[in-house]
């Protein structure tokens, strides 16, 4: 039975001075709660990025979707969204400073227990997640959907405080399985807790109902797979549970 909650934004600051706007859901409880970012596809801090925030907080958790690219600046144009994007990775620091700054004023919010942290992110967003996880930050849990998973710079041992769940479509065009296995290799090497699951037939974007639309629109690879979907939502709150709790 999925749990009362409340929504609303917070607007925050980035150290680089970028003003970024959330969308906060939590649920209606008298104690805090464990939160969780979530992390946006290319596109921006969509209405796909507020649903998956709305689901986690009537799973109990608090969420909040974040602002990657400032003013909660969305485009469903596949060039806006690349340009945008990479305008983020121009400045090795960005990602690690916005997501912190998302992170930090989660774990602000009355109705969070900031002891207890984690990250979710989707297609770039599991960049940021992943980048900000081998920053240190502490997060107890990560997951990735179709996630890009090249890092700034790679993990060292000690550094990462989460364990990690990555969920992968074999047929991702984006991002390939040489790229899965180099991820794994960093793990491995920086001794990280994690798990890689693939999913068979799926493609790059699996968990959007929107990725087919979006890939006719856009003439990229996308595809939604209901299974893969489904598969990775369960694995994702068998790891929340485990590692935040109920």
């Amino acid at each position: 039975m999925a749990l009362s909650i409340k929504t609303s934004e917070i607007q925050y600051t980035a150290q680089d001075g970028t003003t970024l706007i959330g969308y906060f859901a939590a649920p209606e409880s008298e104690k805090p709660v464990a939160g969780v970012i979530v992390a946006p596809e290319w596109w921006g801090r969509n209405e796909y990025t507020e649903q998956r925030a709305r689901e986690l907080a009537e799973h109990g958790y608090a969420a909040l979707a974040i602002d990657m690219y400032g003013d909660k600046k969305v485009t469903t144009n596949v060039p806006q969204a690349s340009e945008w994007m990479m305008q983020t990775f121009n400045d090795p620091e960005t990602i690690v400073t916005r997501a912190s700054a998302g992170l930090a004023a989660l774990a602000a919010q009355e109705e969070v227990n900031a002891d207890k942290l984690a990250a979710v992110g989707f297609c770039y967003g599991g960049k940021v997640v992943l980048d900000l996880a081998r920053s240190g930050a502490p997060l107890h849990a990560v997951v990735t959907f179709h996630g890009t998973l090249t890092p700034k710079a790679p993990a060292q041992p000690g550094t990462v405080k989460a364990e990690i769940l990555v969920l992968h479509g074999e047929l991702d065009s984006m991002v390939s399985l040489d790229d899965v296995a180099r991820f794994k290799e960093e793990m491995y090497a920086a001794q990280v807790e994690h798990e890689v699951i693939i999913f068979e037939d799926a493609k790059h974007g699996f968990s959007n109902p929107l990725a087919d639309e979006r890939a006719k629109a856009n003439g990229v690879d996308l595809g939604y797979n209901i299974d893969a979907e489904q598969k990775g939502l369960a694995a994702m709150y068998a790891l929340f549970k485990n590692r935040l709790g109920e």
